[in-house]
Parts: structure tokens; sequence; C-alpha cells
């Protein structure tokens, strides 16, 4: 793809990330997606996004910046939602949070097949802070 596809693909997938759309994000990763220091998998990956909208309903990601070249994207995005239910075994705590987040994704084709970024310490930190 070229890198204004890369941008296009990238808000597509973002747009069906906050509409919690997980049928739609399965397509966009291929299924032996490698995560690091994250059990790899399409399964994996859908169920720590399920994880996140069942503690964090109202969960969106806005880009801030997006740097795409050959096939790969790296993203700076900043992340919110309010803790009204159980994630990562923690109970609600009715917390909101905004967090800045890093993606760097590596595509074949149309679907993801590498990841890495930041993880959760920053949704925790607020949460138990």
């Amino acid at each position: 793809m070229e890198p204004w596809e890369l941008h296009g693909w990238f808000d597509e997938y973002l747009d069906a990330c906050n509409r919690h759309d997980l049928t739609v994000v399965r397509d966009l990763l291929d299924p032996t997606v490698r995560r690091a220091h994250l059990p790899a998998g399409a399964d994996a990956w859908l169920d720590d996004l399920a994880d996140l909208f069942h503690g964090f309903p109202d969960w969106r990601w806005k880009t801030i910046q997006l740097v795409a070249e050959d096939d790969r994207i790296a993203a700076h995005l900043r992340g919110s939602g309010t803790h009204t239910g159980s994630w990562r075994g923690m109970p609600a705590t009715r917390r909101h949070v905004n967090v800045a987040e890093f993606q760097f994704l590596r595509l074949h084709g149309d679907r993801i097949v590498a990841a890495s970024g930041s993880g959760d310490a920053e949704i925790r930190a607020q949460l138990t802070g």
C-alpha cells in the first residue's frame, strides 16, 4: 500500500475500534498476528479489546499523529474512557482515564501481522493513584 492508503486503512481500523466492532477488527488482523510482550494471535488481541470495552464501555481513541511508510504504521493516540466495569480483574472505580498511547503496526496486504506499543501501565496508574 502507498502511505496515503495506509493512512486511510488506519482510519478504518480506528473507526472499527471506536465502534467496538470486534468483527471488523478481526478482519483487519492476521490470525497469527504477533504482539510484543503479549500473547500472539487474533483471538488474544480481540480478547484484550473485549476486556477493555467491558471495563470502559465509552472507550475511544483519537489520532494525534500518524506516520506511514512501506508496510508500517506508527501511531500516537490518545485513549480515554470511564472505568464502569471490571477490567483486568480490577473492579470498577468510576474514574475517567485519559492516556497517551503508541502503536507500531506492520501490515501484510490489509492485515496486521505484527504489533508493538505502549502497554496498560498508564491506565492502571490512573485507576490506582
